[in-house]
């Protein structure tokens, strides 16, 4: 009944805080893009200040402990398409703490969140309407033309949250693309966040250890004679491998 107690409380804090904070940090957020946006064409200041805004929100929390590995295999400079496995919102707090350039691709509801929103068309990230043809035309083409502009994709390629006890199904779009634009896959391994607040509540569940795993590029070069469908799976299979070993050693 305490330990409820506390975490009703600490939960109530949480939120105020990330409300507050929002507002300050898009009022930071706002100057800036009015100060980068004419000379910093790829908006990497605005997204670097946004990886910092994100991932505040793990590092100073003190329930949610991270160990992140394999940072370095995202070398800066290079352009990829950086796939992960998603079990909760709390994932893309998570990977901000990439502090690497990319542009995320998210559902087209995220993007009419206040202030959330707002943050996402600053930063140009690519939105898209689930089950709509067109909008998937033409979220191919924005990453086409995104990935040619030097900027890196972040996709989640089972399409929602999975927090499951294994990876849910893969969609083949961020792999299609992989082939299409002959760029490198970074896979990214996550356990741990489906704990931290559950699905439709507010109330935060206590200590969870969060890990995320940055696995090695699969150059384009290894995959070029693979189709979509084949990549996906191979790839699906090692994140799979690799997702038992962190849940393993975690302990969740």
């Amino acid at each position: 009944m305490l330990k409820r107690l506390l975490l009703g409380i600490f939960s109530v804090l949480y939120w105020t805080w990330f409300i507050i904070t929002n507002i300050v940090f898009f009022s930071i957020a706002l100057v800036i893009w009015a100060l980068t946006v004419l000379f910093d064409k790829k908006l990497v200041l605005l997204h670097l200040f946004s990886c910092f805004w994100g991932h505040s929100y793990i590092w100073l929390n003190p329930l949610w402990p991270l160990k992140m590995t394999g940072r370095k295999n995202i070398k800066r400079g290079m352009t990829y398409i950086i796939v992960s496995n998603h079990q909760s919102m709390v994932d893309i707090l998570v990977l901000f703490g990439l502090f690497r350039h990319y542009k995320w691709v998210s559902k087209k509801e995220n993007f009419k969140i206040p202030i959330i929103g707002w943050l996402m068309r600053l930063n140009r990230y690519i939105e898209i309407e689930r089950g709509s043809t067109g909008s998937y035309l033409n979220m191919m083409k924005k990453i086409r033309k995104t990935l040619n502009n030097g900027n890196s994709i972040l996709m989640f390629p089972e399409g929602t949250r999975n927090p499951g006890e294994s990876l849910g199904p893969f969609r083949d779009g961020a792999f299609r693309m992989a082939l299409d634009n002959q760029v490198g896959l970074i896979p990214v391994v996550l356990d741990g966040t489906a704990c931290t607040i559950p699905k439709g509540k507010l109330i935060l569940t206590g200590r969870q250890r969060i890990r995320a795993k940055i696995l090695p590029e699969i150059p384009y070069d290894n995959f070029r004679e693979k189709t979509p469908a084949e990549l996906m799976n191979e790839v699906r299979e090692i994140m799979i491998k690799e997702y038992k070993e962190i849940s393993v050693s975690s302990g969740n």
